[in-house]
């Protein structure tokens, strides 16, 4: 896929100003600073569960670890969006520079952290539920623990709002999206960048009896289980027109599981796609299995390891579909 080409801002912004907003969601603040230490010292006694570590803050939302090992593969999925976009950041006119962003569930900050030095004229915000983004950070990012299903409550608008692989995360998505609406100046642009499962194949290699074809499910139907969709990536191009979003675009993409296609890029990205599913296995696997499917952690592991299995074989033509959707913030709304 090309870069995409340079597009001209819709309307001038706002020069930029400093962030004197020491907190964002569900009214976290406080200017106690015992108070303020404790509440750090909570979110950091992190979940303990079959050996990894989960985030603490809105216990239980998310069903992926937050340690060093799922840091890894989150930076790894980071570094496959950058391949598939040729080194873009986002598919709207914001790429070209935004004065004020937000990353959606930021994980290790790498998406915000590589924005904010490519634009240092830009302020930039990440958000996650765990505390795991680096202590140094440019002087135009900054980092925010909170629950963004909980009522944002940021008070000067982003031009720029970007949700990358939240499939899974949330259990409101039109409110989600509503909100990020709400959240925007006009011409301001929200961009969801995410994979559709289960993963599939044209030509019948990818086999109902294969564990890559029971993972890919057992995955998607455990989502479905505790309302936090992965399968409906495809639909979210209505939500941001029904929230009143115009000039919706929605781009296609494939992401093979492993480096079998011929073509280069499908291959490229087959190659990251293998790279962070083959250490990540277990972390994306063992809570949804123990938790739900009753399954012992050992259990989970030897199940992962015939996975793991076939990914490593490209006579299995498997991929997941993915899609980026953006939209505009209109720039007069009607009465």
């Amino acid at each position: 896929m090309a870069a995409p080409p340079d597009q001209p801002q819709d309307a001038p912004s706002p020069a930029l100003e400093a962030d004197d907003e020491a907190s964002s969601i569900g009214g976290t603040s406080t200017s106690d600073e015992e108070s303020r230490a404790s509440l750090r010292s909570t979110i950091l006694d992190y979940r303990r569960e079959n050996g990894r570590t989960y985030h603490r803050l809105s216990d239980g939302k998310y069903y992926f670890p937050n340690d060093e090992q799922e840091q890894d593969r989150l930076d790894l999925v980071n570094h496959l969006w950058t391949v598939t976009l040729d080194g873009a950041f986002c598919l709207n006119p914001k790429n070209a520079g935004a004065n004020r962003v937000l990353d959606i569930g930021t994980g290790t900050g790498a998406w915000a952290l590589d924005y904010a030095d490519a634009h240092p004229d830009a302020q930039v915000i990440g958000v996650d539920l765990s505390p795991i983004q680096p202590g140094y950070t440019p002087s135009n990012c900054i980092f925010e623990i909170d629950d963004v299903e909980k009522d944002w409550t940021w008070t000067r608008p982003f031009d720029l709002i970007l949700a990358r692989n939240m499939g899974g995360s949330f259990a409101d998505w039109p409110r989600l999206v509503e909100q990020a609406y709400e959240h925007l100046e006009p011409g301001g642009y929200f961009e969801i960048q995410d994979s559709l499962w289960p993963a599939v194949s044209d030509d019948g290699t990818l086999k109902k009896d294969s564990a890559l074809y029971e993972w890919a499910h057992m995955m998607n139907d455990g989502a479905a289980k505790i309302g936090r969709r992965l399968d409906i990536t495809d639909r979210h191009d209505e939500l941001l027109r029904a929230a009143g979003f115009e000039n919706v675009q929605k781009t296609s993409l494939r992401f093979p599981v492993s480096p079998w296609p011929k073509d280069p890029k499908l291959r490229e990205l087959g190659t990251w796609t293998q790279a962070s599913l083959l250490p990540g296995l277990e972390g994306m696997s063992l809570a949804l299995c123990t938790r739900l499917l009753d399954w012992s952690r050992a259990e989970t592991l030897v199940f992962c390891a015939q996975v793991r299995r076939e990914l490593k074989d490209t006579n299995i033509h498997a991929y997941w579909n993915g899609y980026i959707i953006h939209g505009r913030k209109p720039f007069e709304t009607e009465d």
